[in-house]
């Protein structure tokens, strides 16, 4: 239907012309899945019509296999996967040699307390900065990593210790993006205080210290873990950062600051596939029931020049029952091209929706397409990789290949990365570089110039951001905060002499921003008032060890201040005289089970106990264990067990004993 629109922790279990960010557009760098346009596509030439897995146009085969499409930059390529088996088993980052696919260097890390199974890790793809030529990464197990070109780790966040972030079992993580001096990322987290309650929130870092610029929570409440990328565009004078989201709507945030400018109603499900722009419009699509009809599946543009809620204002034209759930679209001029649930690949003209030609590729499809030198290269689930021609009214075959003898045996879950007439193709086991053997070689990078600063804003201060706004520190430690302002269209104005006050923290705090702890533990704000604007940084002062809690303090129906991931999960009561930490019960699937951390990451070498007591409900008895330098000891109600584990999912590491509690 197409319609034209005007540590430690406790565990249970009329459009204005745009321009779109894009200062990667240089030869040879792809250092985005989505590419130097974040669309999939490419402005290059020289790429091939066809090849074999047995030797035409095949560069190079390296046996390097992958869920995460590559990036590129200059002569290196870049991609995350599993390495290891079995109780050995982690994440990784490879440096490859562009030219030749031999492994320059790999850094592992470690998965825990993670609920995503060994199959699915290695989601996100790697993103590089062409600036500094530095590459982040977020893991399956929520832990975010800033690496060097050398491969050595400059600086890292546990995001799910440090701020509640969960994972499911569908292994769904996010890829960030790079805008300006920020890496930017997002996930569902729940961590203490007004960020308690389970979201899907975007954390924005700076990019050279790790430290975090701003939080955002555009949305409401999450269906389920999600992992479409950003577009980063200015729409309308405004800088945005535009998404869809675990709740199922599509939101664009001032990407300085975070704020909220719109907010567009999708799908009663989570987004997956990234949106795109043209410039004008912003496109995108979904394969679940829609939010305002019983239809499955939608593709929309959308007006991004709005602002508030444009449900019923902002679309441009919709077509409904088109089911695009996973590959993100990809466009050249006026033709966009989706590929639906069924691997049919489907042109749409851009500027009414009308569908134009499809085609079929396979039956099941997770890659997206990418358009390069008019053609469109796009692996299939079931092992097949395609080139085509699309045309105004068809698209030709120039190439299909199997991969392996064995149907399905060699699946292609990744986008290709495209550079220099070179294509990069990932399947689970192979890394494939096609194209012409008398290409010339790929050169290293040269960094590419910062983007210009933007003229200070002359207009008054509609927001202040205080730097870093999300803190953990030790007693006596120290904080230099720093105040900036931006104008009611996001952009910068000045660092700002601000006046500063404390809330809910005791401490000594400077004129110029500097907080000093002086007890512990506590939870409170530093705030920044400039020209009657006040903004504020989220502050914890975690002691170390030892540590005990026995609740008398706590008020009854909250927690404690600092924890992580307990609030809205948890609560204390009196039972039988003393206090004591309930788990309550949740509704919403996704956030019954819970995790709360009560310490500082890095927390080792000390031993944890814990007095717990399980209810029985309907024959059904709690599964309730304790965390201790990233291995849990869980009692197991049901099944009158006991285990220790690190990462749940890979029983191989798991231990597992006879124990009745009951």
């Amino acid at each position: 239907m197409r319609k034209k629109a005007g540590t430690l922790g406790i565990v249970l279990l009329v459009a204005l012309p745009v321009v779109t960010y894009s200062i990667d557009r240089l030869p040879g760098v792809w250092c985005n899945w989505r590419g130097p346009m974040q669309n999939g596509a490419s402005d290059e030439t020289g790429y091939p019509t066809s090849w074999s897995p047995k030797g035409e146009n095949l560069i190079w085969k390296a046996p390097i296999g992958g869920r995460s499409a590559p990036v590129v930059y200059g002569d290196r390529l870049y991609i995350v996967n599993s390495a290891g088996e079995g109780e050995l088993e982690q994440e990784q980052l490879i440096s490859l040699d562009a030219n030749t696919g031999k492994t320059l260097w790999r850094e592992r890390w470690n998965m825990f307390g993670s609920d995503v199974p060994a199959h699915r890790i290695g989601w996100a793809s790697p993103t590089v900065d062409p600036v500094t030529g530095r590459i982040y990464v977020q893991g399956g197990g929520g832990t975010f990593l800033c690496f060097d070109a050398s491969g050595k780790l400059l600086w890292e966040h546990s995001l799910a210790e440090e701020l509640g972030a969960i994972t499911t079992h569908g292994g769904r993580t996010v890829t960030p993006v790079v805008a300006g001096d920020l890496v930017i990322t997002s996930g569902i987290n729940g961590s203490w205080g007004t960020q308690a309650r389970g979201s899907h929130r975007y954390i924005a870092f700076d990019k050279m210290t790790g430290d975090i610029v701003w939080m955002s929570q555009p949305g409401g409440a999450p269906y389920d873990t999600c992992y479409p990328t950003a577009l980063v565009a200015d729409f309308a004078g405004k800088r945005l950062l535009v998404d869809g989201n675990a709740d199922g709507g599509v939101y664009a945030m001032k990407r300085l600051t975070g704020e909220r400018v719109w907010g567009y109603q999708f799908s009663k499900r989570a987004i997956n596939s990234s949106v795109i722009t043209d410039g004008k419009w912003v496109f995108a699509t979904h394969g679940q029931e829609n939010y305002d009809t019983n239809v499955m599946g939608r593709v929309v543009a959308l007006d991004p020049t709005r602002t508030g809620d444009i449900s019923k204002t902002g679309e441009v034209w919709r077509d409904d029952g088109l089911m695009v759930e996973f590959p993100s679209p990809t466009m050249h001029g006026n033709h966009l091209y989706v590929i639906d649930n069924g691997a049919n690949l489907i042109c749409l003209d851009e500027s009414s929706g009308k569908e134009l030609w499809r085609k079929t590729l396979g039956t099941i499809q997770k890659a997206s397409p990418v358009y390069v030198d008019g053609k469109i290269y796009v692996g299939t689930e079931n092992g097949k990789f395609f080139i085509l021609q699309p045309g105004d009214t068809g698209c030709k075959i120039l190439d299909e290949d199997e991969l392996s003898t064995v149907a399905g045996e060699e699946e292609i879950l990744a986008s290709v990365a495209v550079a220099k007439g070179r294509v990069f193709m990932v399947s689970i086991k192979n890394i494939y570089c096609i194209g012409s053997k008398k290409l010339p070689p790929l050169q290293r990078a040269a960094p590419a110039p910062a983007p210009a600063k933007p003229v200070p804003s002359s207009g008054p201060a509609a927001w202040v951001q205080v730097v870093p706004t999300e803190v953990i520190v030790a007693p006596g430690k120290h904080v230099q905060f720093r105040a900036r302002s931006f104008d009611a269209s996001g952009d910068f104005i000045r660092e700002e002499q601000a006046t500063w006050a404390l809330a809910g923290l005791e401490g000594s705090l400077t004129p110029g921003g500097e907080f000093t702890a002086t007890k512990a533990p506590q939870a409170g704000e530093v705030k920044a008032t400039v020209g009657g604007v006040t903004g504020s940084a989220r502050l914890r002062v975690m002691r170390g060890l030892p540590y005990s809690e026995d609740f008398e303090a706590v008020a009854p129906k909250t927690v404690p201040a600092y924890w992580t991931g307990a609030g809205g999960k948890f609560e204390v009561r009196e039972v039988e005289g003393h206090k004591v930490l309930v788990k309550l019960s949740n509704e919403q699937s996704l956030l019954r089970r819970a995790r709360a951390y009560m310490g500082p990451p890095g927390l080792h070498d000390y031993t944890f106990e814990a007095d717990v007591f399980g209810v029985e409900k309907r024959r059904q008895l709690p599964d309730i264990g304790i965390i201790a330098q990233r291995y849990g000891l869980v009692l197991a109600g049901n099944a009158q067990k006991l285990w220790i584990e690190s990462w749940q999912p890979e029983i191989k590491r798991t231990r597992t004993i006879p124990f009745e509690w009951k």
